[in-house]
C-alpha cells in the first residue's frame, strides 16, 4: 500500500530540486565553462554517497518509535514549507517561480564574477557544486524519511533516482532551464503529499491508531488538500479585497 505513494511522493519531490539544481548548473557550464561546473557536480555527488551513508548507519540504531517522531516531524516541515509557498503562489501574494527568468538572473552573476581561467574556474565549481549539494541533501533528507520508517528505501530510492535522471536528460537534450514545468504545481501536490506522510508517522510514533491503517494516508491527503484548496480561496479574497481598497 504505501510503496506506490512513497515512490511517487519520492519521484515528484525529486523533480523539484533537481530542476532547482540544474538551472543554476547550466548557467555555470554555459557561462563560465563545463569542465569546472561538472567537477563541482561530481564532488558534490561524492560528498551526497558519504551523507547517505553516515545517515544509513546511523538510522539503523534508532528504536523504530522514536524514528517515525522525529522523521514524521521532519517530513511536515518540509511539507508545510512546500505547501505554504505554492498557497501563497496560487493567492497572488508572491510572484510564481520562473525558471527561465532564474536562469538569467544566475547566468548574468556569474558572466559578472572574475577570476576565470581557460582550465579551472573556482566560481563555477561552487555555484555547481552549492547548487547540487543543498538540494541533494533535501531529497536524501525526504527519501531517508519517507522510505525508513515505512521500510519502503527501496521504492522511495528508486522514484528519487528515476526524477534525477529525467531531469538530468531533459537538461542535457534541452540545454535551457526547464521553464515549462509546473513547479508551484508539483510543489503543491509535495507539499500535501509529504505532509500527509508525516502526520501518519509522527501520529503512529506517538501511538495513535489511524482507523483503516495505511489506507489513513490517502485520507490524510484527501484532507490536506481540501483545506489548502479552501485557504487559496480565502487567500485570493483577501488579496483581492486588500487590492480593491482606496
Amino acid at each position: 500500500m504505501q510503496a506506490g505513494p512513497v515512490a511517487a511522493t519520492s519521484f515528484f519531490a525529486s523533480s523539484v530540486e533537481a530542476v532547482e539544481a540544474l538551472t543554476i548548473v547550466l548557467a555555470a557550464g554555459i557561462v563560465r565553462g563545463w569542465r569546472s561546473a561538472l567537477i563541482g557536480v561530481a564532488a558534490a555527488l561524492l560528498l551526497l554517497v558519504a551523507i547517505v551513508a553516515a545517515f544509513g548507519k546511523a538510522i539503523a540504531e534508532v528504536p523504530i518509535q522514536y524514528l517515525q517522531v522525529a522523521v514524521g516531524t521532519l517530513l511536515l516541515l518540509f511539507g508545510i514549507r512546500w505547501l505554504r509557498k505554492a498557497m501563497l503562489r496560487y493567492a497572488g501574494t508572491i510572484d510564481l517561480r520562473d525558471e527561465a527568468a532564474n536562469f538569467i538572473r544566475e547566468r548574468g552573476a556569474l558572466a559578472a564574477a572574475t577570476g576565470a581561467s581557460p582550465r579551472w574556474d573556482a566560481v563555477a565549481f561552487l555555484a555547481s557544486f552549492k547548487a547540487v549539494l543543498l538540494e541533494g541533501i533535501e531529497v536524501v533528507v525526504i527519501v531517508i524519511g519517507l522510505g525508513a520508517t515505512g521500510n519502503r528505501m527501496l521504492p522511495a530510492s528508486l522514484g528519487a533516482v528515476a526524477a534525477c535522471l529525467i531531469v538530468v536528460l531533459a537538461g542535457v537534450l534541452l540545454r535551457s532551464p526547464l521553464s515549462r514545468v509546473p513547479e508551484n504545481t508539483l510543489k503543491f501536490v509535495v507539499g500535501v503529499m509529504v505532509s500527509a506522510f508525516g502526520l501518519f508517522w509522527f501520529g503512529e510514533g506517538i501511538g495513535v491508531h489511524w482507523p483503516y491503517g495505511d489506507f489513513a494516508i490517502v485520507g490524510l491527503m484527501a484532507l490536506l488538500l481540501v483545506a489548502s484548496a479552501v485557504g487559496v480561496t480565502i487567500a485570493r479574497r483577501i488579496v483581492a479585497l486588500k487590492r480593491s481598497e482606496p
